[in-house]
């Protein structure tokens, strides 16, 4: 019998919290979850869930001096980074872990041409001269489909536009051919072609290095046909994970029900309601210890001041065991 892969990236109980007028808000709140080499991992949840809270908590590029990592691990490659320094962190950014951000022009300065911006990455991990630099933009603003690469280095930001800027950003990402590239809703506000491209790309990129990516979306389509597993995060925990077809087939946890029921369907009889989730995530400061789920639902849990444990419903399938969430809503 072949011995289980090694995790490439392996986050355990994960607490990130943010100091705000109302004290130490938990953001993330006890996460766990693990990414092997070449493998892609979706999570996916409503807005103000902790997906991109989680993302930026991997790489430690959370706000300061509100956000902190409270406790647990993000174990990389067999070293913690939520404890090693900041100049060893720098070095593990850009080159072991990419990172695409969710909005391609906050992630690009203005006032600096698309050229040095590509060029700095390699420079600043590499340590080669600025001509072996700038050739090697070029190639990767090639690799990323761009067209004419050479005088697209001269542009700014501005001059491109949303599919170019985000491919720009993708190529910075992977400019050091990472282990590790974490893609925060790379496809937001791109239109279903461009879409598509930047999902083959990263994918063609996938393969061709073996690279592992860990995927934030919204769209249950994209993690149906990108990901090998999924997180679903709710309210700052993950109420159900495991191998997406499991997940998508037997979904276990109602929040995860609720998501794919608010999926259009084709064979819909057009201008339908759409099935969708009852009330909205709790703001941080109103969140109960026990299930989050039957807050959002008005539900009264057997415990309501404990929080429900993960257990495993099916090999390799992990939900939050509330008995009133294992229903339909």
């Amino acid at each position: 019998m072949n011995a289980p892969a090694k995790a490439l990236l392996e986050v355990d109980q994960l607490i990130t919290s943010f100091e705000t007028d109302a004290g130490m808000l938990r953001a993330v709140d006890h996460v766990s979850f693990s990414v092997n080499a070449g493998q892609t991992v979706g999570i996916v949840g409503e807005s103000g869930c902790g997906k991109s809270v989680t993302a930026m908590s991997i790489v430690r590029l959370l706000p300061q001096p509100s956000g902190r990592i409270l406790g647990g691990q993000v174990m990389f490659n067999g070293r913690d980074l939520t404890h090693v320094s900041h100049d060893a962190m720098c070095k593990v950014r850009g080159k072991e872990i990419g990172v695409i951000f969710q909005e391609p022009m906050a992630a690009l300065n203005p006032v600096h041409r698309i050229g040095k911006q590509v060029a700095e990455v390699l420079r600043i991990h590499q340590k080669i001269s600025n001509k072996d630099a700038w050739d090697q933009a070029t190639h990767l603003l090639d690799l990323v489909k761009i067209p004419s690469p050479a005088l697209r280095m001269a542009d700014y930001p501005h001059q491109l536009s949303g599919g170019m800027r985000q491919r720009v950003v993708i190529a910075m990402a992977i400019a050091c051919r990472p282990q590790l590239l974490i893609a925060d809703e790379p496809t937001t506000a791109l239109d279903v072609t461009v879409q598509a491209q930047i999902l083959e790309l990263l994918d063609n990129l996938k393969q061709e290095s073996n690279m592992a990516m860990l995927l934030i979306t919204h769209d249950l389509g994209v993690i149906a046909e990108s990901c090998d597993q999924i997180v679903v995060m709710y309210a700052g925990r993950v109420v159900e994970r495991g191998p997406v077809r499991d997940v998508f087939s037997n979904p276990c946890h109602a929040y995860t029900q609720g998501l794919l029921r608010s999926v259009p369907k084709p064979d819909v009889q057009p201008k339908s309601i759409l099935p969708t989730i009852p009330g909205m995530v709790a703001a941080l400061k109103d969140y109960t210890h026990g299930c989050r789920f039957c807050q959002r639902l008005g539900r009264t849990p057997p415990r309501p001041n404990e929080r429900p444990s993960l257990i495993e419903c099916r090999p390799g399938h992990w939900v939050e065991n509330c008995p009133l969430c294992n229903l339909s809503i």
